[in-house]
């Protein structure tokens, strides 16, 4: 059941490499808890099974976000076998997820990524440089996932209408406008690599292969803990940054919802609470009568 799971959220879903493993991630945990406290098949889960896990999840002080993505994960597995007729009943269908407290989405300063675009433009004397800048700027100036930006082609770019091609979550396609300044530099770094590397591919590593997850988050953290404090320094903060910044200046909820690829506009209202955040914040520090 669980093979079948994942080919089918891989090749009928198209999901990302990374939340396939994710998924397969949190079901192999849940598969080691039956074993060692039932010796059971994962078939034959019954519901007081997964909320003892729940419990075991809850005991090594796992975060109740956290523990909510193991059960969409299960959620998700045993529903595929009911349709597909590997379980007679679905353990989960009385499964309630966990309440978890509203967090408000971490961003850099405008000025943070300002500075750390800035002083990186002089230090373009190797691939690896240059690469690292156009990794910046273009989830800076698009908002993309690391995901996103990693299955990225040359082809993707129209230097002549200047806009960017996404396939983005559950295959989905959708066109993002680029600045005449990030075109030039996204074709002068193509024309440059394309003389060292054959690859059709966007973002390549160092030996000219295709990138990978951890490649973008090092690059990102690296580059970000130059100038801002942050805790979190990852490509999603710059993700956020992209949304904010849109927002505080006017942009239409909507208009950020399709340049985010987002389904609904729930997941991207969250950014009109930052930014009404960031405004009570200015109020505070400027009224006179505070």
């Amino acid at each position: 059941m669980v093979k079948s799971f994942l080919q089918y959220i891989q090749y009928e879903k198209k999901y990302s490499s990374c939340t396939v493993f994710s998924y397969q991630n949190d079901i192999n945990q849940f598969q080691n808890f039956l074993s060692e406290n039932y010796s059971l098949p994962i078939e034959e889960t019954q519901l007081k099974h997964i909320r003892n896990w729940i419990i075991s999840l809850k005991n090594e002080d796992i975060e109740s976000s956290s523990i909510n993505r193991k059960l969409s994960a299960l959620k998700s597995l045993f529903k595929h076998g009911l349709r597909n007729n590997f379980i007679k009943t679905n353990p989960c269908t009385k499964l309630q997820q966990l309440k978890t407290p509203k967090k408000l989405p971490l961003f850099f300063k405008e000025s943070e990524l300002e500075t750390a675009l800035d002083t990186k433009k002089n230090e373009q004397n190797t691939f690896a440089e240059l690469r690292n800048n156009i990794i910046l700027e273009i989830l800076y100036q698009t908002g993309i996932r690391r995901a996103e930006l990693i299955n990225l082609k040359d082809s993707d770019f129209n230097f002549f209408s200047l806009t960017l091609r996404i396939l983005g979550k559950g295959n989905k396609e959708r066109i993002i406008p680029i600045s005449k300044n990030l075109g030039e530099k996204t074709e002068g770094y193509i024309n440059y690599k394309n003389q060292i590397f054959d690859s059709p591919y966007f973002i390549l590593t160092d030996a000219g292969e295709k990138s990978y997850p951890n490649l973008i988050y090092r690059i990102v953290k690296n580059n970000m803990s130059e100038v801002s404090s942050l805790n979190k320094r990852s490509p999603h903060v710059i993700r956020h940054s992209f949304a904010s910044g849109l927002l505080n200046n006017g942009a239409e909820i909507s208009a950020v919802k399709e340049l985010l690829g987002h389904a609904n506009l729930a997941a991207t209202q969250i950014y009109t609470h930052t930014s009404y955040e960031q405004l009570k914040k200015t109020y505070k520090q400027a009224h006179p009568r505070k």
